[in-house]
């Protein structure tokens, strides 16, 4: 049984009295801030906590305090009490984890609005392309079926997309995985090994901080800059900790929305190689430019700027055209490709061939699809910016040059005590501390805008209705403002 030290559970409840409601008594306040970190995974069922003194210690509070914390747990049903194990983390009934596991378990409420994935429905042209694949599907049923590195028409499919975009490919460097997320799952497999020091930006998308933690990674973060990146900052840490991986996501960053530029792609490229650190570029987002106006042209891939074949790159289907379409890919040389092929048998022996003939399909016509998503999600997320800036006038935001989010700063760090009096009022989020690590991030929320126009006016009015909930601003406000990314 895992059992959770007192150190490190006072790490992950951060300021957890001003995260919380100021009118509630001590006990009440921290028993909601252990709720919080159960409900999105921060800490995992089946954990065994601190004994009452030990934490009662740490935390500077009486026994009795603690003592009555995890009382009122117990009676939620997000504790339990085993003879000889002391007080165990548990989900009560009714708590389903439906998704992710920083997607904090909820009710099954098919009527609450979700807030907490940043996944629109599929692209009205999906129904053509499962038409189109069962229509060339014949020419694939003479033989097994599986084809561990992607089917060749879809390898193809992408390869000469990112030649379109400015960095030639060939098939021979296009890895297809069952999505973005297994690509990374695969990569840290073949790349990683424990301890070894992985950087990241601060926030970051918490799927892949979860599958650096299995991988048993020592994450290094380097937190953004209210612009961007510190690419100087960035270059720093790469010389001085001689990280073996990176994980960045330069192209409408999730959460923040940011777009790396050109000269900065070229500078982080250089210096990666410099300190013999592969980077992991997540592309998910790349193509969702919501710009409006034709305007500049987007920047190359940042492999573009690779001098010395450092450079990975993982894609997916799944913002641009479906989450359902479980399809990614990683563009690598054909010997990491060779690696990947091994590390994948154990688990999974190749993708769907429907889905990858599916996506061969919308990839050949992206470029007559795409503006439509585009538009409808610029129209998204202008609605959803000018109701928060209606309801809730003391949070800030950028408004993101493309991506599927806003990552809102708010006006006192009580991110997951909104997180969970937004339940009341059938609206589900994810904290911000799920976003980064050592418990920071409480003044942030992601605020995905994927909902029709209709449901994100509904979801701001609940958002404002829960944040009223928790009772006046633990801090000075800060000025409400709406900037372009």
């Amino acid at each position: 049984m895992l059992s959770v030290p007192e150190s490190q559970l006072v790490r992950l409840l951060g300021d957890w009295p001003g995260a919380q409601p100021a009118a509630a008594p001590g006990y009440a306040r921290l028993a909601a801030a252990v709720r919080a970190l159960l409900l999105d995974a921060r800490l995992p069922a089946g954990a065994r906590l601190p004994a009452e003194r030990r934490l009662a210690a740490a935390l500077g509070l009486s026994r009795t305090t603690v003592a009555a914390a995890y009382r009122l747990l117990r009676d939620e049903g997000y504790l339990a009490s085993r003879q000889g194990s002391g007080s165990v983390t548990a989900l009560p009934p009714g708590r389903l984890r439906r998704h992710a596991s920083w997607v904090p378990a909820v009710p099954d409420d098919e009527d609450a609005l979700d807030l907490a994935l940043a996944s629109p429905e599929a692209c009205a042209e999906l129904p053509a392309a499962m038409a189109a694949a069962l229509e060339s599907l014949p020419a694939y049923l003479h033989g097994h079926g599986y084809d561990s590195y992607g089917l060749p028409v879809l390898r193809e499919a992408v390869a000469r997309r990112y030649t379109e975009r400015g960095l030639p490919t060939a098939p021979g460097q296009i890895f297809v995985t069952g999505g973005a997320q297994h690509a990374l799952d695969l990569l840290l497999r073949c790349l990683v090994s424990p301890l070894d020091p992985v950087l990241v930006e601060s926030p970051t998308y918490p799927n892949a901080l979860d599958a650096l933690a299995r991988a048993r990674a020592r994450v290094v973060a380097v937190g953004l800059a209210p612009e961007g990146w510190d690419i100087e900052e960035f270059v720093t840490a790469l010389r001085q900790i001689l990280p073996r991986l990176a994980y960045l996501m330069p192209d409408f960053h999730n959460p923040a929305g940011y777009l790396m530029s050109a000269q900065d792609r070229a500078a982080l490229a250089t210096a990666a190689a410099a300190a013999g650190t592969r980077l992991v570029i997540d592309e998910t987002f790349a193509e969702l430019p919501l710009g409006g106006e034709p305007g500049p042209a987007l920047p190359a891939p940042l492999a573009a700027w690779d001098p010395a074949g450092q450079v990975i790159t993982i894609g997916s289907m799944s913002k641009a055209f479906w989450a359902g379409l479980r399809v990614g890919w990683v563009r690598a040389d054909p010997g990491l490709a060779a690696q990947l092929q091994a590390a994948r048998g154990p688990s999974d022996l190749a993708s769907p061939v429907m889905e990858q003939l599916a996506s061969a399909w919308l990839l050949e016509r992206a470029d007559s699809l795409l503006p439509a998503r585009s538009e409808s999600l610029i129209r998204r997320r202008d609605t959803l910016a000018a109701a928060l800036a209606g309801h809730l006038p003391a949070w800030s935001f950028r408004l993101p040059a493309g991506g599927l989010s806003l990552w809102a700063r708010l006006d006192a760090p009580v991110s997951s005590a909104l997180a969970h009096a937004a339940e009341r009022h059938r609206l589900r989020l994810v904290p911000g501390p799920r976003f980064g690590t050592g418990g920071s991030l409480e003044g942030y929320l992601r605020l995905p805008f994927a909902l029709p126009e209709a449901e994100l006016l509904d979801a701001a009015a609940r958002l404002a209705a829960a944040r009223a909930s928790l009772g006046p601003a633990a801090a000075a406000p800060m000025a409400g403002t709406i900037q372009m990314a």
